[in-house]
């Protein structure tokens, strides 16, 4: 189920009603006891790592531990349907991102709705996703690379960590805006992925630079160009597919969400020590190192964030056809 644009922001905004007095006096004492932070993933991954450097800095900032708690399944559904369910007391927050956005035009029958159900806290960082090919595939820029699947319409096979994940929207949104004719291959993750590209049983994978800069730098994977809508400092040789594909852009966010109607002065509290802590200079230096830009902001921007891609994936669902239950 999904709601309109101006609604959710609407009611991303609307929890600033809540009783002043008692918002006040929970805040001072926020956090009291230990706080779960859930994340819809695996542990060891992209998404863990983003986590615990922030909970860390939570922890010692806020006198109380931060703890990361890995809900994995239906791609980041059953993890974000406990903490709808929880109490909205600023004790279970949700690490919420772009798949959640997603899931909102992908799935027809979630029991929850993330517009509505969860409020925005804080954004926290943008993950570029690169464009690697097998080298066994004759192309090195993207423009080549879009005569060659044409030349070749149906028989490039395109890996992704599975149906929905971003890197799998971000090849659909190529095959939309390049006009090509592509193979997906969803996978069980990230890492088979990633080992069927390196073998070249898939010849094209949009996948996280966290995930692929070893590879890239090995020489194992020829780097094509970045999704970002513009090229990235850590990779300042490589160009945006923008350049050649104007207007195309697929990063993945992240950031943190919290059940709706946990009171307004908790968030903003939580949004005080999120920026805080990606302005912090050793935490900021990881993020560089990771290929992750920081975006940090307002509950409302990103309230704004979230409704501007879910319309934006919701057109890319759409054009595929796709559907997850």
């Amino acid at each position: 189920m999904t709601i309109p644009r101006r609604r959710f922001l609407h009611l991303a905004a609307g929890t600033a009603a809540l009783p002043m007095t008692s918002q006040v006096a929970w805040a001072q004492a926020y956090p009291a006891r230990p706080v779960r932070w859930i994340i819809g993933f695996a542990p060891g991954g992209t998404t863990d790592v983003i986590s615990r450097l922030i909970v860390q800095y939570m922890t010692e900032h806020l006198g109380q531990p931060f703890i990361v708690e890995s809900r994995p399944g239906a791609a980041t559904n059953l993890a974000t349907e406990m903490v709808v369910r929880s109490p909205a007391d600023g004790y279970t927050l949700l690490f919420i991102g772009s798949p959640n956005a997603i899931n909102t035009s992908l799935y027809t029958r979630l029991n929850f709705n993330f517009g509505r159900d969860i409020a925005p806290v804080a954004a926290i960082v943008s993950v570029p996703n690169v464009m690697v090919v097998h080298p066994s595939v004759p192309a090195t820029t993207v423009p080549e690379f879009i005569a060659y699947t044409k030349a070749n319409p149906g028989k490039i096979n395109m890996a992704s960590s599975g149906i929905g994940s971003t890197p799998h929207l971000a090849g659909e949104l190529f095959k939309m805006m390049a006009g090509v004719d592509i193979q997906h291959v969803p996978y069980r993750g990230a890492a088979p992925a990633m080992t069927d590209l390196l073998a070249g049983q898939v010849q094209v994978y949009f996948v996280t630079t966290p995930s692929s800069m070893q590879y890239i730098k090995s020489g194992q994977l020829r780097a094509i160009a970045v999704t970002t809508a513009k090229r990235l400092p850590e990779l300042p040789g490589l160009p945006a597919i923008s350049e050649f594909v104007p207007g195309y852009d697929a990063s993945a966010w992240y950031g943190l969400g919290a059940p709706k109607d946990t009171p307004r002065d908790i968030i903003n509290k939580l949004n005080r020590e999120i920026n805080a802590a990606v302005a912090d200079a050793s935490i900021k230096k990881r993020f560089d190192d990771l290929g992750c830009t920081i975006i940090a902001g307002s509950p409302a921007d990103l309230a704004k964030l979230i409704a501007d891609d879910t319309e934006r994936w919701a057109k890319v669902v759409r054009f595929a056809g796709l559907k997850a239950d």
